[in-house]
């Protein structure tokens, strides 16, 4: 199926998951999530907890939208030359609004050094270090990662790469549906629940690969292909559902929703407002068809704005009064800068670096 008219439901995912996530950080880093609890005590330990599952809905998303373009090549039957050159390109796509936030984090780094005594700034970034994040080895090698949200990026890529290698390794899309279903469940059962494979795709593909099969159901031409893939989705929802009774993975049963949910409304368009050009609908979809495009750069960017947010607070002075407005009022300010930096970056870096292809 090709698309040419922008998603509703893909772009409020990706919006309302980015903030998510940056809420989630901001309630874990410095002396500012610290002070904030005081006032919002609740919503601080809920973001804490519960804020990180916003990784299960970027990967859902992520494996529906790279299967939604690699099936397209797969179909083409590409050579090995092919799949290795759409690889590189998923690296080139990924790579240059990447190490501008990567650039811009480690100088915010530098500087809150001088004032903020924290384990969450980290050492003093190596070459070796940095090297290892061009790569995207950095978790593979078990080094500090750089930024907060730079482990997504390579998991990203990584999954990514699996997926075109088997749409290529596969001629029938029936057997890709019940590896992809097999490999599926191990790792929500299995990997998922070991650090030990934090650093590798397979500790990730449940759920990326709940989305890959919610796209086939909805998306493939074939009707038997799609039959396959609703009863592997919907088996998998049953796995899901009996492994709590030996213990409940909230974000096993978030990703399967998510997967639902694109299923069901994943090719959905905007909706209509007639000639309207005022008004809170308006104004409301508006903001999330702008913030959807930026919303990568957004999550890259905003750490380094956490970093110098509580370097500004604490180097003022300001912490000396432990003011949970203060505090609120400087994560109000980290959302606020992100969203301007990542248009700016998204507009500058990204939009221009998509001509980066071989």
């Amino acid at each position: 199926m090709k698309q040419t008219q922008p998603l509703f439901l893909i772009d409020l995912l990706k919006v309302f998951a980015a903030l998510l996530i940056i809420l989630h950080h901001l309630s874990s880093y410095g002396q500012i999530a610290e002070d904030a609890r005081l006032v919002l005590p609740g919503l601080m330990t809920w973001l804490f907890e519960y804020g990180r599952y916003a990784v299960q809905i970027f990967l859902v998303m992520a494996g529906y939208l790279a299967t939604q373009s690699l099936t397209r090549f797969a179909n083409a039957k590409f050579s090995g030359q092919n799949l290795l050159r759409v690889i590189i390109n998923r690296y080139l796509r990924l790579f240059a609004p990447y190490i501008a936030a990567l650039i811009f984090t480690i100088l915010c780094a530098w500087i809150a050094r001088f004032w903020v005594n924290d384990e969450f700034v980290g050492e003093q970034e190596t070459l070796s270090q940095f090297i290892a994040h061009l790569f995207f080895l950095q978790g593979i090698l078990g080094l500090d990662s750089i930024s907060a949200g730079a482990w997504y990026v390579a998991i990203d890529w990584q999954l990514y790469s699996v997926l075109a290698v088997l749409l290529i390794s596969f001629s029938s899309y029936q057997a890709l549906i019940w590896l992809i279903s097999i490999v599926a469940v191990s790792s929500l059962l299995y990997f998922n629940r070991s650090a030990e494979y934090e650093a590798y795709f397979i500790y990730f593909i449940g759920s990326y690969g709940l989305g890959v099969l919610a796209n086939l159901a909805k998306n493939f031409a074939d009707k038997k292909i799609q039959g396959l893939a609703k009863f592997a989705l919907i088996t998998i929802g049953v796995v899901i559902a009996v492994s709590t009774f030996q213990q409940v993975w909230l974000r096993n049963f978030l990703a399967w929703f998510v997967a639902l949910l694109l299923f069901v409304w994943g090719n959905t368009t905007y909706p209509s407002v007639g000639t309207a050009t005022r008004g809170l609908k308006v104004t409301t979809l508006r903001a999330i068809a702008w913030a959807s495009p930026r919303s990568y750069c957004a999550f890259l960017i905003h750490f380094a704005f956490i970093l110098l947010a509580n370097t500004l607070y604490i180097a003022s002075g300001m912490h000396a009064h432990e003011s949970g407005l203060l505090a609120m009022g400087l994560m109000l300010g980290v959302v606020v800068c992100s969203t301007i930096s990542a248009s700016y970056m998204y507009r500058l870096v990204e939009i221009p670096s998509a001509k980066l292809k071989i």
